[in-house]
């Protein structure tokens, strides 16, 4: 695990539409764990995330319907479940993927590169800490962690993903209904989230 976001680079070299579309397929990537969270302890409106996120993803295609994002961004925030009430592990995945969507509002309100990074390293950190709790053990040194969790295959597929998306970004001149099409489905990636869980694991 670095601190530094592998594709901070490019991010900062694309232009606010990209970055939001950056942004919303991390936190598709990312939504299933909130999605089984909601399912297991029958927590927050699961509705009303999944129209903001469509919302966002509409917003993308040139001509597609225009969400007010600033009032969606008490919504999302209502939804963010405390992890001092929550005490299983399945919150944190699910808190991480409310504050993307959260981070991905405030990257199209004000077009700040800073919110895009935020989200990559979020669902990052996420990654990292599911491989730590499921495979790593109190003997094991900090360094011996570092490479666990760096080499672990679902690390290694979550920097692929974000590589990929924007690589296809940087392809791209303009964003168009099949490119964000293809894009969502790639973010979607047949449910399975960012740590290997869908919601069919309730």
């Amino acid at each position: 695990m670095t601190d530094r976001l592998p594709v901070e680079a490019q991010l900062r070299s694309l232009d606010h539409k990209k970055l939001a579309a950056y942004c919303v397929a991390v936190t598709e990537r990312q939504f299933p764990n909130f999605v089984l969270f909601n399912k297991l302890v029958e927590f927050g409106d699961l509705k009303q995330l999944e129209t903001v996120l469509d919302g966002v993803w509409q917003s993308l295609v040139p001509g597609g319907a225009k969400m007010n994002f600033e009032v969606q961004l008490d919504r999302v925030d209502a939804n963010m479940p405390d992890l001092d009430e929550h005490e299983m592990y399945g919150a944190s995945p699910a808190l991480d993927a409310v504050v993307s969507l959260y981070s991905t509002l405030i990257c199209i309100l004000e077009a700040d590169v800073d919110e895009a990074i935020a989200v990559g390293s979020v669902s990052r950190e996420c990654v990292a800490m599911f491989i730590e709790i499921s495979e790593g053990d109190d003997q094991m040194s900090d360094v011996e962690i570092l490479r666990l969790i760096n080499n672990h295959d679902l690390m290694v597929q979550e920097d692929e993903f974000q590589e990929e998306v924007v690589e296809r970004l940087m392809k791209i001149k303009q964003l168009d209904k099949t490119f964000i099409g293809e894009l969502r489905e790639l973010a979607h990636n047949q449910g399975v989230s960012n740590i290997g869980i869908s919601d069919e694991d309730a």
